[in-house]
């Protein structure tokens, strides 16, 4: 697949002429998930439009309900039965909102990005006939709450991609911002009820094994290291006054840089948690979800293909050290870059609203967030194209992804080697 610099250059020029083309049908397919948002695991609306634009396009193998009921897969180019070596270069789409304020991170942007740099990759390529290319479009649900990619990598949807693409929109163009490792913990309290004031000692305060849990973690932050986060809510705290809560229910978010880090930390909170009950003699039950997030594995290479096209587009990739050393967040995108080598910029899309506000669905859903959106979609689909055209490229990505993956391996035996489970501390 190698090809001269001119020959690259008219598959560039291709593959932006397809995505200019495709302006109109894409910007009405965000808007369409944008006016109808729906939570983690529910989105059947906006699985459904787009597996009806790919259905639509012609030329895509469209599975929909792919491994899970709001997932789909569309590919183009060679099946398994092609002789020799295929590249498949994927593309996600993610497209659920928050409760309460809709596209507020805007997903709506991120399904458009990922179907309009597969257009764009395919009307690069199309003319090419036989080139062993496979583009690999990924519907991944439920990135807000639950970690849709993890489910769809423990049931495979990731093997035989070489390399996969998203970009997510943010109030700054950024080539990464840190993604850190994270675990949800929900924590119920069980005590029970009686009469606040005619007999009180008749009763067990759940509400105040919920407070207790509460100041413990705010006092461990002391010993908490810079890096780390938790943060956490009362979700239920009782009835009524008069009445001894018999039942509380807290939820936390645990983060640290890097998944080698956060047995400690959730060793260091469950003990808070743990330590509530037993001052209180009420019952707890902690339980982690079942799916972690971890941090993102960096591919060095990617980077630097990237930045050079989204430099050429026009793209303003930020330098402030303060965003880019705090401006920290988590994603199951980083479960996927233990599996395979990928990229997740962020991009301006003409707002300064911050991203989980009411402004921000706002703005994702504005007009103006198009021109910002096509660009960066052009921008992933050159790189992609830098990749598929000169081999050794793609060779040094898969070997940063080797090492970038063994060092964290390292970095995972070496933590676990000096941890020791606290004693009486189990989770369910």
């Amino acid at each position: 697949m190698s090809g001269s610099a001119e020959s690259l250059q008219q598959l560039k020029e291709g593959a932006k002429r397809s995505i200019d083309l495709a302006h109109d049908k894409l910007h009405a397919l965000s808007r369409d998930i944008w006016s109808c948002p729906e939570l983690a695991y529910q989105e059947t609306r906006a699985h459904d439009r787009l597996v009806c634009f790919f259905t639509q396009e012609g030329g895509w193998e469209v599975e929909p309900h792919y491994k899970l009921d709001t997932a789909f897969r569309a590919s183009w180019g060679p099946d398994s039965s092609q002789k020799g070596p295929v590249v498949r270069v994927g593309f996600l789409c993610e497209y659920d909102a928050l409760p309460g304020i809709g596209h507020a991170c805007g997903h709506n942007l991120i399904a458009e990005v990922g179907v309009a740099a597969a257009v764009g990759l395919r009307g690069a390529l199309q003319d090419k006939a036989l080139l062993p290319v496979q583009v690999v479009v990924l519907g991944t649900p439920a990135e807000e709450d639950g970690g849709g990619k993890i489910d769809l990598l423990q049931q495979g949807a990731f093997e035989g991609l070489h390399v996969v693409f998203m970009a997510h929109p943010s109030k700054e163009d950024a080539l990464y911002l840190p993604c850190v490792a994270e675990h949800d913990v929900t924590v119920r309290y069980h005590g029970k009820a009686s009469h606040a004031s005619s007999y009180p000692w008749e009763g067990v305060n759940a509400l105040d094994a919920a407070v207790l849990c509460y100041n413990n973690v705010s006092v461990l932050r002391q010993q908490m290291k810079p890096s780390w986060r938790v943060h956490g809510i009362i979700k239920h705290g009782g009835l009524k006054p008069n009445i001894i809560p018999a039942y509380t229910e807290l939820e936390y978010y645990l983060r640290t840089p890097s998944r080698a880090e956060l047995p400690l930390l959730k060793q260091k909170a469950e003990g808070c948690f743990r330590a509530a009950a037993v001052a209180t003699g009420c019952q707890v039950q902690v339980e982690f979800a079942k799916n972690r997030f971890d941090n993102m594995l960096r591919i060095p290479t990617l980077e630097q293909l990237f930045q050079a096209n989204g430099t050429a587009l026009g793209m303003n990739f930020t330098v402030d050290e303060e965003v880019l050393a705090n401006e920290s967040g988590s994603t199951d995108f980083g479960n996927v870059t233990f599996e395979v080598p990928g990229i997740h910029p962020y991009f301006y899309i003409g707002s300064d609203a911050l991203n989980h506000t009411e402004e921000y669905t706002v703005a994702a859903g504005d007009e103006k967030a198009q021109f910002y959106t096509l660009r960066i979609a052009k921008a992933l689909a050159l790189t992609a194209l830098d990749l598929l055209m000169n081999p050794e490229q793609l060779t040094c990505v898969q070997m940063e992804f080797t090492q970038a993956k063994n060092k964290e391996t390292e970095k995972e035996r070496s933590m676990l080697a000096a941890f020791t489970p606290a004693a009486g501390v189990e989770s369910s």
